[in-house]
């Protein structure tokens, strides 16, 4: 049989299908769509970036892929699931377990060292002390930041901070890391270096990044351009990524 034949890879269904996601705020006459029906695939070990103007529907989008809120309608499949049917317990499960999130605004508890920063998603699991340790001071190590373990947010650059904000984000390994406006809040040296580690994220260790940012140069980045008009896709192109970190 031609199905017996064919690879566990080939087998396998997209990391990330949305099909037909719409997204209204309000009832009636104050009704506001922010998605009109967004048809969107994305495969493992991707770096995407979504673009648009303000309003576009970009950020709505990056919120239900971060299982952060929920579409009005449509179909959203995370590795063949359907997360739309989810409650909220599976889909903060789901957030747990396969993603990680950077933010614009960095997010750090500003009075915790950056080991501990890194350690709340693993207190969230409940994992010992030893574990939470080990894998925070693995995950500053990925993004350069061995040494600088015990100094709090204030004692910290911009750049370094989003270092850890990062490295929070990925020390659960997560499948998924979604970035809104990683850079910002970044100098143009931060923002480079910042994304000269998302690209070694994503090449050495795999990890898809989904990335909203108005800036070209940081998009250039990407092995793909998703661009948002109007709550819809109005384009969507691979590219060579035109930066690197070599």
């Amino acid at each position: 049989m031609a199905g017996a034949e064919m690879t566990g890879t080939e087998m396998r269904p997209p990391l990330i299908e949305l099909r037909g996601i719409t997204k209204t705020y309000g009832e009636g006459q104050a009704a506001f769509q922010a998605l009109g029906g967004v048809d969107l695939t994305i495969e493992q070990g991707e770096f995407v970036a979504v673009m648009g103007p303000s309003g576009s529907g970009k950020s709505t989008a990056m919120n239900l892929l971060g299982c952060l809120d929920t579409p009005t309608t449509g179909e959203y499949l995370f590795r063949g699931i359907h997360v739309e049917q989810l409650d909220r317990n599976q889909r903060a499960l789901l957030r747990r377990n396969c993603l990680g999130f950077v933010f614009q605004g960095f997010n750090l508890l500003a009075r915790t060292s950056a080991q501990e920063n890194v350690e709340l998603p693993l207190l969230y699991r409940g994992e010992t002390a030893d574990v939470r340790h080990a894998m925070a001071r693995a995950a500053l190590d990925k993004v350069g930041l061995t040494g600088w373990e015990h100094h709090t947010p204030a004692e910290l650059s911009g750049g370094q901070q989003q270092r850890v904000a990062i490295a929070r984000a990925i020390v659960t390994n997560p499948l998924v890391l979604l970035a809104d406006e990683p850079t910002g809040n970044l100098d143009s040296k931060r923002s480079y270096e910042i994304m000269e580690l998302l690209t070694r994220l994503n090449g050495e260790q795999g990890i898809t990044v989904i990335m909203v940012t108005h800036e070209p140069d940081m998009a250039a980045y990407a092995r793909r351009i998703v661009h948002f008009v109007d709550g819809r896709v109005d384009s969507d192109e691979s590219q060579t990524a035109t930066k690197s970190c070599s």
